[in-house]
């Protein structure tokens, strides 16, 4: 199917599995002819969503869309929801129409439990849309809807455990970037732009923050800068001043706490009354990319704190996202984007409805979607151009092996522009 925005490249290795799991009379390119020599459903671990006759194609999210991290994943899932008004025929796949099963993943381990069960135990779901922690997915969602022969593909996930090759899951992938480049952009601008020697971190104990700040350590510390200490915080705490006190005996140059919304506004508030940081750099991630953590912390105490996130001034296809994707979605949802994740979630959409009409088996009016032949036609996309970028999946599930970084700084209450940016491309 082609978008009338981009052309949708597969590699000839992906047409050549779907042809052996589905070819019928008629070379099997989704005509609707059922194979001669076999049942590619039966053949199939997971077998088939068998879809009647206009009934729907049933897409999950699996986004955080309550709590303080509500803007995060609300974001994505409007990117997700406006995706299906800009297909070939709006609002329908394969000739069937698209509905959507929404669920919360909580932003935790037990919120990706309890979603990816409920989604896991409805049959008719093809796929799903999520997380939008990495909390939410690792060990958690990626696994229960492996299990169940459920795509997983994230637009937020940026984790580095979910796609390395000892913790990937074999049906999870994502359109999100990898931190190991984000980690390396904010340390790369900490050192050779702010002038940062010397920084210390802060993590919850999440899969996105610990991995985050640590990629931003081993490279600060590559490049010639002090990493004085490396603390953890537990998700619901709200006194911080006593860790605070210690970091600021360290006379450091910079704290960096890729975290959430709540600890992130608390600590950034409550850093501004610890004597010794007065002079200290403070700095966030894309958990904290929200208007939500402005208010968090307050307007006066943001001010002057660096967040980093996925560049949207730098996106592939920035006349489409400038003059048809952001009019719809203010259109549509009645306000601007509230993070940095919605242009991700539109493209895995289109990912999916591309890979559902690549593999469907349509016989008069019932469709069949192999759950195996879906993920595999998912992972041999190449070179597939989106919002974002362009998109090629790796072996695990890595889909956007360059992404373009940027450092903002907040000032009177805004993100404004990027003071830094910075082009990564994932080695290995």
């Amino acid at each position: 199917m082609k978008k009338r925005w981009y052309v949708w490249f597969t590699m000839f290795a992906a047409l050549s599995l779907v042809a052996a799991a589905c070819a019928g009379d008629e070379g099997g390119d989704g005509t609707g002819k059922q194979p001669a020599d076999g049942d590619p459903c039966a053949a199939d671990e997971f077998g088939c969503v068998e879809i009647a006759e206009g009934d729907p194609i049933q897409i999950g999210t699996l986004l955080v869309i309550s709590g303080e991290n509500a803007a995060l994943g609300q974001d994505s899932q409007n990117g997700a929801v406006l995706a299906a008004d800009f297909l070939d025929t709006p609002g329908e796949i394969a000739g069937h129409p698209v509905e959507f099963n929404h669920q919360d993943d909580g932003c935790s381990a037990e919120g990706g439990q309890a979603g990816a069960t409920a989604l896991a135990a409805e049959p008719q779901i093809v796929a799903v849309i999520g997380t939008s922690c990495s909390s939410a997915a690792l060990g958690v969602a990626d696994t229960i809807l492996s299990e169940a022969g459920i795509v997983l593909i994230s637009p937020s996930n940026t984790g580095p455990a979910l796609t390395d090759p000892a913790t990937h899951q074999p049906f999870y992938l994502r359109t999100a970037h990898n931190d190991r480049l984000q980690g390396a952009a904010v340390a790369n601008f900490a050192f050779n732009e702010a002038g940062w020697q010397s920084a210390s971190t802060i993590h919850d104990g999440s899969p996105y923050a610990d991995g985050l700040q640590q990629v931003f350590a081993d490279t600060f510390s590559g490049l010639g800068g002090t990493i004085a200490r490396q603390e953890a915080v537990q998700v619901g705490d709200t006194d911080f001043k006593p860790l605070l006190t210690d970091l600021a005996a360290d006379n450091i140059d910079g704290l960096y706490f890729p975290i959430f919304v709540a600890e992130g506004g608390l600590i950034t508030a409550q850093a501004r009354t610890v004597p010794g940081l007065g002079e200290t750099d403070l700095a966030g991630s894309d958990g904290m990319f929200t208007p939500d953590w402005i208010e968090a912390a307050g307007a006066d105490n943001a001010e002057g704190v660096y967040i980093s996130g996925p560049d949207l001034t730098a996106f592939a296809d920035p006349d489409f996202y400038e003059n048809e994707f952001l009019p719809a979605y203010q259109e549509q949802f009645g306000e601007e984007p509230q993070s940095v994740f919605h242009a991700h979630s539109f493209d895995a959409f289109n990912l999916v409805a591309d890979a559902i009409e690549e593999v469907a088996i349509q016989e008069g009016g019932t469709t069949q979607i192999p759950r195996t032949a879906l993920k595999d036609a998912l992972f041999a996309v190449e070179e597939s151009a989106g919002i974002v970028g362009n998109f090629t999946c790796d072996d695990n599930g890595d889909c956007l092996p360059c992404a373009t970084m940027s450092v903002h700084q907040v000032e009177g209450g805004d993100f404004g522009d990027p003071v830094y940016s910075e082009e990564l491309c994932l080695e290995g």
